[in-house]
C-alpha cells in the first residue's frame, strides 16, 4: 500500500463520523456524461394483465380498496411503485354499480380510458362520462370520486406524479366525509367555458396552474390526428403527433406531466430519437412495433391495442407500424422545461 493510499483511506475513515465523504470518489456517477437511468424498458400486454384485473374485482371491492389498481412497475424498480423515477402508473378497474370513494391529494392525476364506457370521474362538483380513449384529469388537491352506473365493466390507466412529489416529501391525502360528491354543475361546463379556444371574461381558472379543461374527448383529439395524417405531412420520426394543453397558458395540462396523442400511419417505418423525460406509453387502437436502444442493449416490443410500455430517460425508441396505429403517451417533461435540463436529440 502506497502512503497515498494510506493517507487517503485514514482520512475516509477519521471523518466519516461525522457524515463527511469525499466527492472525489462519487464525482462521476453524480454527474455522468450522460443520462444513465436505472429504469429498462417494459411492456405489458394488455390480454395477460386483464384476468387478473378480472380477480381483483373478485378479491376486493372498490371501496374497501379505496381504488382498485393494479400497479405498472418498472422491473428494475420493484417495490417501489413507480414506472419510472418520476412517474406512476397503474390499471384501475371500476365494477357496474360501484363506487371510488371520494378522497383528494397532493399528487396531479390523469387518468385515460383503455376499456369500457359509461363510469364517471366527478372532479371538484363536476362529472364527466368516460369513453375508451378519453383523457380525464384530476387536479393536486381536488375532491374526486369515480362512479360505475353502466353494465359492464370500465378500465383505466391511472398517471400520476406519485415518485416526484415523495421525492419532495410533499405528498398529502384526506378522504371526503362522503362517499360521493354533490355534483354542482352540468356534465361539460369546464368544456363550455374554456374547450372552444374561449375562456370566461372574468375570473382565474379553477385548477392554478392546472388545465381547467379536465376531460379531453378522444373523438375530438382523433379527429384532429386524421385531419393531419391526410392534409399534412408526416413527420419521419413521430408520425402525426400532438400535444394536450392547458388552453388557459397554452402550456402542458399538468405542471408535471405532459400528455401527446399520435397517429403512426399504416407503413410507418419511423426514425429513432431520444429525450431526458421517461415517457410512458398506452396504445389505443391498432398495433405496431417499438424498437428501443438503451445502455444495456436493444429491445422490441410489439404492440397491440390496450397494451403499455414505457421508454426510460435517455434511451432511443423507433416506431414502426404496418397497419396504423394510435398511441397515447405522458411524461415529466414540465419539469424538465421547467429546470431548463430537457435535451431530445433526433437521430439519422
Amino acid at each position: 500500500m502506497t502512503n497515498t493510499t494510506a493517507l487517503r483511506q485514514q482520512l475516509y475513515q477519521d471523518m466519516s463520523p461525522l457524515n463527511l465523504t469525499p466527492l472525489w470518489a462519487v464525482l462521476h456517477a453524480l454527474v455522468p456524461p450522460q443520462p444513465a437511468s436505472p429504469c429498462v424498458p417494459a411492456l405489458w400486454e394488455y390480454e395477460q394483465i386483464k384476468p387478473f384485473l378480472k380477480r381483483a374485482g373478485e378479491a376486493i371491492s372498490a371501496e374497501e380498496a379505496v381504488r382498485r389498481v393494479l400497479i405498472l412497475e418498472n422491473p428494475a424498480l420493484r417495490g417501489q411503485s413507480a414506472i419510472t423515477q418520476s412517474l406512476y402508473a397503474g390499471l384501475q378497474l371500476i365494477l357496474p354499480g360501484e363506487v371510488a370513494p371520494s378522497h383528494r391529494h397532493t399528487q396531479s392525476a390523469l387518468r385515460f380510458i383503455v376499456e369500457g364506457t359509461g363510469a364517471y370521474t366527478a372532479v371538484a362538483g363536476e362529472r364527466t362520462t368516460m369513453h375508451p380513449g378519453d383523457f380525464i384529469i384530476t387536479p393536486s388537491w381536488t375532491w374526486h370520486d369515480h362512479g360505475n352506473e353502466a353494465a359492464e365493466p370500465v378500465v383505466w390507466l391511472d398517471g400520476l406524479d406519485i415518485p416526484m412529489i415523495r421525492f419532495f416529501d410533499a405528498g398529502f391525502a384526506q378522504n371526503d366525509t362522503a362517499k360521493s360528491q354533490t355534483v354542482a354543475r352540468a356534465e361539460g361546463s369546464s368544456f363550455a367555458r374554456y374547450g372552444h379556444n374561449m375562456a370566461p371574461v372574468r375570473g382565474d381558472p379553477p385548477f392554478g396552474a392546472t388545465s381547467p379543461i379536465f376531460s379531453y374527448p378522444y373523438e375530438r383529439s382523433r379527429e384532429a390526428l386524421h385531419q393531419l395524417e391526410c392534409n399534412a405531412p408526416v413527420d419521419a420520426w413521430d408520425g402525426v403527433k400532438l400535444r394536450y394543453i392547458n388552453p388557459a397558458t397554452g402550456g402542458s395540462p399538468m405542471p408535471t406531466m405532459a400528455t401527446f396523442m399520435q397517429r403512426l400511419p399504416a407503413g410507418f417505418d419511423g426514425k429513432a430519437w431520444r429525450q431526458t423525460d421517461g415517457a410512458v406509453y398506452s396504445v389505443v387502437e391498432g398495433a405496431g412495433t417499438a424498437y428501443i436502444d438503451g445502455p444495456t442493449g436493444s429491445v422490441r416490443f410489439d404492440f397491440e391495442a390496450r397494451d403499455h410500455f414505457v421508454v426510460p430517460s435517455w434511451q432511443a425508441l423507433r416506431l414502426a407500424s404496418t397497419g396504423g396505429c394510435v398511441l397515447f403517451s405522458y411524461s415529466d417533461r414540465p419539469v424538465h422545461q421547467a429546470l431548463g435540463i430537457h435535451k431530445e436529440e433526433r437521430l439519422p
